[in-house]
């Protein structure tokens, strides 16, 4: 099954943590924060103007990106969790 977006809503794919710190220390599943970067798996067809006209998002899939925390909404498909978002909850691309 694969899943489009629509309108100004992207997919993402949340990338794992490392679980253990630079010193070496193991941090339990328990009390990690889940990871607030990701990458983008799909894009909608973008924000409808007042126009009607269509304007493209900025971020395409297979960028990595930074977005809030709180910032979408957690859905499962074919086993895998993903999140889905308004491209404005995203805060930055990672170069």
């Amino acid at each position: 099954m694969t899943v489009k977006p629509l309108h100004d809503r992207v997919l993402v794919r949340r990338l794992e943590e490392e679980s253990k710190t630079a010193s070496g220390i193991i941090i339990p599943d328990n009390s990690k924060e889940k990871p607030s970067e990701g990458e983008v798996v799909a894009v909608g067809s973008g924000y409808q103007l007042n126009d009607g006209t269509t304007r493209a998002l900025e971020v395409k899939a297979g960028d990595k990106v930074l977005f809030e925390k709180w910032g979408g909404t957690e859905v499962k498909v074919d086993g895998e969790d993903y999140l889905v978002m308004k491209e404005d909850k995203i805060i930055g691309i990672l170069q």
